[in-house]
């Protein structure tokens, strides 16, 4: 009895310093939240950065600036600044110094996370997943430039090959820099083991599904921008012409996969239906999902005009996100044991978009770590 007391008080004791009272426990504890609090927020900046440099891309390719610099690479026109830039090659530099600063956010991410997390937590892992998928990204953009697949509005299948491979690595990119901000919001700490080998085999095959949407979405988009139709009945003639390009006759393949990859969110969707989440991630997908279709027929019925093909790659990178944040909660349920459904379904939706406070109390009944 005495210990039990005792202890209360200490754990209380307080100091005297310049007449104002300073409590010994709880300051290295508030220290360690803030820079829980700010490092996760650079984390959701990182994500909106690269989400908007990979934006400014699609604007690059759609308006046909990829040769804006030459095939000088890291050089605009073997210059370190243009003196003389037309609008192609300030589309082209923006683009490049943009993507130059995002290899230094997400290297500055690295370290601060590295730093902060314990050896074997998952955090390290996606952190050190984001900085080597950027790198493969800014890789295959050099080849791009360096092999000349840029100039004249390309239409060989090494510059479409190029495309699709370019596409999926920024697909990963984003689903690695997701998880690190969402694990910076909500520390479970290590990677736990998936109770359903059946259950994790379906979600990576389904998220392939997703990946070959953007994929197939790139094809198709270079396809409109190299063959530009006057009418929707001539673009479906030629999709279907034995004597059109071959990326005329590939665009088919987008809608295909946008068919099966919907399969996957519908699945994904049930499953939280029948764990009766459904004010979390049912209304997000359900919403985004349908705008994205609306878009996508909107992108036929319109020809795809460069502002369109913008916001349908845009809401694209948002459902990939959702979808990959969502797919982590179903797989790693288990790290939720004793949590109420509602309580794991609200947290989802708070870190999709606000990605939760990184002040989350953990199961201990203290600040996480």
């Amino acid at each position: 009895m005495i210990m039990q007391k005792v202890a209360p008080a200490a754990d209380g004791s307080h100091e005297l310093i310049g007449g104002s009272v300073l409590n010994r426990n709880a300051t290295p504890a508030s220290i360690s939240k803030i820079g829980r609090v700010s490092l996760a927020r650079f984390a959701r900046f990182v994500v909106a950065y690269n989400i908007t440099v990979i934006v400014w891309g699609a604007y690059v390719r759609a308006t046909g600036s990829g040769a804006g610099c030459g095939s000088h690479w890291p050089l605009c026109n073997g210059e370190f600044l243009p003196t003389t830039p037309q609008t192609q090659t300030v589309i082209e530099f923006a683009h490049r110094v943009t993507s130059g600063l995002s290899l230094v956010l997400v290297a500055i991410l690295l370290i601060w996370c590295w730093r902060r997390a314990a050896k074997g937590d998952r955090l390290r892992h996606s952190a050190v997943a984001a900085a080597v998928l950027l790198f493969n990204e800014a890789f295959l953009g050099a080849l791009l430039v360096l092999v000349d697949h840029v100039g004249g509005l390309d239409r060989s299948a090494t510059h479409a090959l190029f495309l699709c491979l370019h596409f999926g690595n920024t697909l990963l990119l984003l689903a690695a820099l997701a998880l690190t901000a969402k694990w910076l919001s909500n520390r479970d700490g290590r990677l736990g083991v998936v109770p359903k080998p059946f259950q994790m085999i379906a979600m990576g095959l389904g998220l392939v599904s997703v990946m070959a949407i953007g994929m197939t979405g790139s094809l198709a988009t270079l396809g409109d921008t190299m063959f530009p139709a006057d009418s929707l009945r001539r673009a479906v003639v030629q999709d279907f012409s034995s004597s059109s390009h071959i990326l005329l006759r590939l665009r088919v393949l987008h809608p295909v996969a946008a068919v099966i990859g919907s399969i996957y969110v519908l699945w994904l969707l049930q499953a939280f239906w029948r764990k009766q989440e459904r004010f979390g991630w049912v209304p997000l997908l359900t919403i985004t999902l349908t705008g994205q279709i609306a878009l996508g027929a909107m992108n036929v019925i319109l020809l795809a005009p460069v502002w369109l093909q913008m916001t349908h790659l845009l809401v694209a990178e948002i459902l990939w996100i959702l979808l990959v944040l969502a797919s982590a909660d179903q797989l790693f349920a288990s790290h939720h044991s004793g949590v109420p459904p509602s309580r794991i379904a609200s947290t989802g939706v708070s870190w999709s978009f606000g990605f939760k406070d990184a002040g989350h109390i953990s199961r201990r009944g203290g600040p996480s770590s």
